[in-house]
């Protein structure tokens, strides 16, 4: 997939070295709070060790940039190879590999030095109108690597969320604006019938993942949604009403899984008797009920059935939050500026046409939609299975941002998708209404 040079090549280099160093500081910056008895820890048992993600980002650098488009020799293909592919949650299957079985973090670490040095050569001779090397035309295989990287720094945060605070530095992370307060009394807006554009289109220039193309649209009928996404205090409501144990509110697949695993209220929540409490990055709070809610989209199914609604679609999403065009959000809380969630319709900048708050930033909004490719859909050659490996039925789509989602990741043709049951993303929801 080609996309037309719309700026000149030093104007284009200019801005990929800007976003590759802002890339590399977000994760950098990630490994600098860690203690080092930290590396080797594995707070989400479906994901690799923290020391795999320490080479990954490098090693995807070197694999894309260096071999893919350059044809470079390796300098050290093992760790090419070893920090190359991470792993999807499958429920059940679990990686058994010991903290032997990995190199050393000086090894690491001078693979990764070595690789940048390379990386940075190679983005100051690239030439990105009419190159010799694939998938350089418009700097497309520097934006992978750059995104690549950007989503693992939101990522890498779920998973340093659950290490012990103990394996951690950082100041508080919250702040004024940040702080609870009193919820916004919850209300729907209604959405006109009509057109919601979808995805992006090829040629126009800009950067997209396979998944995005091709762009177009799809007729939504009228339909109402929440203005705020779902609380922390309309959620205690539905736990404390026996939600989790009323088997009407689940899915079969949903159901089984809250018998196996044991939830009985969202992951980030914590209860001491009759008492509630939250755990943040780096301190555990009393529960902010002002906050959107952040759950699985097994949880997020089974409170809207109990209110007598629905998740949104993607369609639908894309109407409430763009209209029939791809702007409308002028802002919200994204882009790594907060460690958590502000109260819900706090940031008057992120109200869309239709009057609804915070469909882009303040977490990631969970739709019905099954993720799968759109029309037109052609995987990207040197990544065949960057999203085809995940058209399995199994993963829903997302939409928006969360406060740890790269500003280059919030535009509207973006599409998240995880699993029904993982339950360690920044993701909040709203309802929908025919």
């Amino acid at each position: 997939m080609k996309f037309p040079t719309t700026i000149s090549t030093e104007e284009l280099r200019h801005d990929l070295r800007d976003q590759l160093a802002f890339a590399r500081m977000q994760t950098d910056r990630l490994f600098e709070m860690l203690d080092p008895r930290a590396i080797h820890e594995r707070p989400i048992p479906e994901r690799h060790r923290i020391v795999f993600y320490l080479g990954h980002f490098e090693a995807f650098d070197w694999n894309m940039v260096g071999q893919t488009s350059f044809g470079a020799r390796s300098f050290n293909s093992e760790f090419d190879r070893v920090f190359a592919f991470g792993i999807d949650p499958i429920d059940g299957q679990l990686p058994q590999d010991r903290p032997e079985d990995w190199p050393s973090v000086n090894e690491i670490r001078s693979y990764n030095q070595r690789v940048r040095q390379a990386v940075d050569e190679y983005l100051e001779k690239a030439s990105f109108a009419h190159s010799d090397e694939p998938f350089m035309e418009n700097g497309q295989i520097f934006h992978v690597v750059i995104e690549h990287r950007l989503m693992h720094a939101e990522t890498l945060s779920y998973m340093f969320h659950w290490l012990p605070y103990h394996l951690k530095r950082g100041a508080t992370d919250i702040d004024a604006i940040n702080k609870d307060g009193e919820p916004r009394e919850p209300r729907m807006a209604d959405i006109p019938a009509g057109q919601a554009t979808l995805g992006q289109a090829a040629g126009e220039g800009s950067f997209g993942w396979d998944n995005e193309f091709e762009s177009h649209r799809v007729f939504v009928p009228e339909f109402s949604i929440d203005v705020f996404n779902v609380t922390n205090k309309q959620f205690l409501e539905f736990v404390q009403a026996g939600g989790y144990q009323q088997r009407s509110f689940w899915s079969d697949e949903d159901w089984q899984w809250l018998q196996t695993s044991g939830t009985r209220h969202p992951k980030f929540w914590i209860q001491r008797g009759d008492h509630w409490f939250y755990r943040t990055m780096f301190d555990e709070i009393p529960l902010p009920v002002s906050w959107p809610v952040y759950v699985s989209h097994a949880e997020a199914a089974a409170y809207a059935r109990q209110a007598g609604k629905s998740l949104p679609t993607e369609a639908q999403y894309h109407r409430a939050a763009f209209g029939s065009g791809d702007t409308g959000v002028q802002d919200g809380n994204f882009d790594f500026r907060s460690w958590t969630p502000r109260p819900v319709g706090s940031m008057p900048e992120s109200r869309s046409a239709f009057g609804v708050f915070d469909l882009v930033g303040n977490g990631w909004e969970w739709t019905s939609t099954t993720f799968a490719p759109f029309p037109g859909f052609r995987p990207f050659p040197f990544y065949p299975g960057y999203s085809a490996d995940f058209f399995d039925g199994r993963h829903f789509v997302l939409k928006g941002a969360s406060p740890r989602t790269a500003a280059l990741l919030a535009r509207p043709s973006f599409r998240n998708w995880f699993q029904p049951h993982y339950p360690n993303v920044y993701a909040a929801f709203r309802c929908v209404k025919k």
